[in-house]
C-alpha cells in the first residue's frame, strides 16, 4: 500500500537579506511561513544562497541568527527535527560557497532516515542537528566548490553546490543545493548565443549532475533547486526587442570595446527602446516581463534544455525570479541592472518526477510558483514546489 508524504522545497537567494539588514527580513519570513502554512507539508527542504551577502565579511555574523530566527519560530514549532548545514568560513577561499540549507520534519512524519557519507549507511533522523562553520567534516552532507578553472577569466567566486541524501518512507532522494555562475556584463551576454557565461554554467551543471550520478554512491532519484542564474538568450532576445528599432553601438573612445548599445524607436522621436552597458538593461516596456507571467519571453529561456537527457521540471507559471527592486515600495517591479530572467529553478531527475503523486481534482495538487509575489523579497523571489511524494510503506 503507497503512501503520500507531502514535500516543501524552497530555494531562495537571500544576499539581499544581509547586505539590507532587517530591512525585508520581518516580511520575507512572514512569506515563507505563509506558504508553508497553505500547503502544509511534512517535510520541508529551503536551499540558500548567498549567505552573508556581497558584503558577506562585514554581514555574516547575522547568518546564524537568520537561522536560529527560522528554526525557533512559533510556525515551525511542529517540525520536531531539523537538520541545518550554514556555510559561512569565507576565510577559507578554496571551499566557501555562502549556501545554507535547513530540512525540517514534521512530528506526524516517521521513517525519516539521513545518509551519511562517512559509513555510506542511512540512520534515523533524531533532534536538532545545526552544523556551522566550514563544513568539511561534516559527514551527512557532500559539499563541493566549483574549481577555478570553470571560469578562469573570473575574480574567485563562491560558487558551487551541497548534496544531502535522505530516505523518506522507504524512497530514497538526493537533495542538492546549487549555486552557478552569473552574467558579469549585458554586453558579453549579447556577444553570442548561446553566451560564454551560458556554456560556463552548462559544465557546471553537467559537473554537478555527474558528479551525484556516479558510481561512489548508489545514484538515487534527485531534486536539484538553487540558483541556477539561467538567463535568457541575450542575443535572440534583444534582436526580438528591437526588430523595429534603431540600433546604435557605441564604443569606447580608446579601444573597440563596445560601452553600449541603444535601441531607439524609429518614429516617435527617437525614444529609447531598450539601452544596454555592462550592469544596465532598460527596457521602455517593463511590463512584457511580467504580464502573463512573463510567458511570451519563456520560449528564449534555453538553458535547461540541454539537460532535458537528465532532468525535468515543472511547467513555469510565474514572473521571471530576478532582479526585483531590492525598495520594498516596489515589490513588482525589476531593477534595470538585468534582463529579467527565471534564474530560481527547481529541476528533478525523471526517476524524481515519477515519484510525483498527481492527484485527482479533490486533492493535492503540484504548484510550482515564486513566494511572496506581491512583497518586496529582495532582489530574488525565492522560488517553491509543494508536491506530494509516493512513498513504499513496507
Amino acid at each position: 500500500m503507497g503512501t503520500y508524504t507531502d514535500v516543501l522545497l524552497v530555494t531562495a537567494n537571500v544576499g539581499s537579506l544581509f547586505d539590507n539588514v532587517g530591512e525585508i527580513q520581518n516580511k520575507w519570513l512572514q512569506e515563507l511561513y505563509k506558504t508553508i502554512h497553505s500547503h502544509k507539508p511534512q517535510f520541508v527542504a529551503l536551499h540558500f544562497q548567498e549567505v552573508g551577502g556581497k558584503d558577506y565579511m562585514v554581514n555574516m555574523g547575522h547568518a546564524e541568527s537568520f537561522f536560529w530566527t527560522i528554526e525557533s519560530s512559533e510556525e515551525m514549532k511542529d517540525f520536531d527535527r531539523v537538520c541545518i548545514y550554514v556555510d559561512n568560513q569565507f576565510q577559507a577561499e578554496d571551499s566557501f560557497t555562502a549556501l545554507g540549507s535547513m530540512y525540517f520534519i514534521h512530528k506526524t512524519l516517521k521513517n525519516i532516515y539521513q545518509y551519511d557519507f562517512n559509513v555510506k549507511d542511512f540512520k534515523a533522523v533524531s533532534g536538532q542537528n545545526r552544523h556551522v562553520g566550514s563544513l568539511d567534516g561534516v559527514t551527512t552532507l557532500e559539499k563541493e566548490k566549483f574549481p577555478k578553472n570553470f571560469w578562469p577569466d573570473f575574480k574567485w567566486s563562491r560558487k558551487g553546490f551541497t548534496r544531502t541524501r535522505w530516505i523518506i518512507h522507504n524512497q530514497g532522494l538526493d537533495l542538492v543545493n546549487v549555486h552557478l555562475f552569473h552574467d558579469a556584463s549585458n554586453l558579453i551576454a549579447c556577444n553570442s548565443s548561446p553566451s560564454v557565461y551560458s556554456a560556463n554554467r552548462k559544465n557546471a551543471l553537467r559537473y554537478v549532475i555527474n558528479r551525484i550520478s556516479d558510481s561512489r554512491y548508489t545514484p538515487l532519484p534527485f531534486f536539484v533547486f538553487g540558483d541556477f542564474n539561467f538567463r535568457l538568450d541575450t542575443l535572440s532576445l534583444v534582436q526580438h526587442l528591437s526588430t523595429s528599432a534603431d540600433v546604435q553601438t557605441v564604443k569606447k573612445d580608446s579601444s573597440n570595446e563596445v560601452a553600449k548599445i541603444i535601441c531607439e524607436e524609429k518614429d516617435n522621436d527617437h525614444q529609447v527602446l531598450l539601452h544596454i552597458e555592462e550592469k544596465l538593461f532598460a527596457y521602455l516596456h517593463q511590463a512584457i516581463f511580467r504580464e502573463d507571467n512573463g510567458r511570451a519571453l519563456l520560449k528564449y529561456d534555453k538553458e535547461v534544455a540541454a539537460f532535458d537527457d537528465v532532468v525535468t521540471e515543472e511547467d513555469i507559471k510565474f514572473p521571471p525570479s530576478y532582479p526585483y527592486s531590492e525598495e520594498y515600495t516596489k515589490p513588482t517591479q525589476y531593477m534595470n541592472t538585468r534582463c529579467p530572467a527565471w534564474c530560481d529553478r527547481i529541476l528533478m531527475s525523471h526517476t524524481g518526477q515519477e515519484f510525483i503523486h498527481r492527484g485527482d481534482d479533490g486533492e493535492k495538487s503540484v504548484v510550482y510558483d515564486t513566494v511572496g509575489p506581491n512583497v518586496c523579497m529582495g532582489d530574488h523571489k525565492p522560488v517553491f514546489l509543494s508536491l506530494s511524494l509516493k512513498t513504499n510503506d513496507h
